[in-house]
């Protein structure tokens, strides 16, 4: 069995949705093979030296239940998202988790699927795509990581901010992928089944594309209101949707 998870959010300011992550994981997850954090497992990420952040052991306490998954036999990797672009190998190593490229191809003996966070799908709002290509060049995380850590938490925390009062001003459509796009994606990865998260807009979606039927699943966020998540299930057969309270 095989499960998908994406867009949790963690942050000290979110323990409804914390408390259930820790509890799937102590739970759910075990009856999996593998489990796959497809992007925003965090809410932010200043970087891997939070993990041994003297007044604040939130980082290393949710590493340390990731650990405990990895040592129990489930595989467990983890991508990318756009606000916690900025995991490392030292995150990597103090939860048992290892890196996928995004996007990444999964095969599987009786199926294929294409695995992405899905915000490079969301080419419409350009202002966005400008600002994830800058954020992801080498030397602007070089410059970032250098500064101390308290200032970047400090930029962290403001750039949430103004993305939030940014989101409130934008199209609909600006914040969802770009149709187009996504089958030029489709195409690209051999019609495989599509699985990602980032909108927040949970569905299953049927594209034609060159007269070829090809699924995408859009995961869900996981609710602070109640503690509610997600996560989708690959059986070998059959890919569900199953609500996490």
């Amino acid at each position: 069995m095989i499960l998908f998870i994406s867009d949790l959010h963690l942050a000290p300011q979110a323990p409804a949705v914390t408390r259930s992550f820790l509890d799937f994981l102590a739970g759910r997850a075990r009856s999996a093979e593998q489990l796959f954090i497809l992007g925003d497992l965090f809410e932010a990420w200043p970087g891997d030296d939070c993990l041994d952040d003297p007044g604040d052991s939130f980082a290393a306490d949710i590493a340390a239940a990731l650990h405990a998954l990895s040592s129990s036999g489930v595989e467990l990797s983890l991508m990318h998202g756009n606000r916690d672009f900025l995991l490392g190998e030292s995150f990597l190593a103090r939860s048992g988790a290892r890196l996928l490229s995004d996007p990444h191809v999964l095969s599987l003996p009786t199926w294929q699927f294409v695995l992405t966070h899905g915000d490079a799908l969301c080419t419409d709002d350009r202002e966005y795509q400008a600002f994830r290509a800058l954020v992801r060049q080498a030397d602007w995380q070089t410059a970032f990581l250098a500064k101390p850590l308290p200032e970047r938490k400090q930029m962290v925390l403001a750039l949430r901010q103004q993305s939030e009062s940014a989101k409130r001003g934008k199209a609909t459509f600006l914040m969802d992928v770009n149709p187009a796009a996504t089958d030029d994606f489709l195409r690209a990865y051999g019609y495989a089944t599509l699985i990602h998260g980032h909108t927040h807009r949970p569905a299953r979606h049927d594209h034609m594309v060159d007269g070829i039927h090809v699924e995408r699943w859009v995961m869900a966020d996981w609710n602070e209101r109640d503690g509610a998540g997600e996560c989708l299930c690959w059986d070998g057969e059959t890919l569900t949707r199953e609500r996490l309270a």
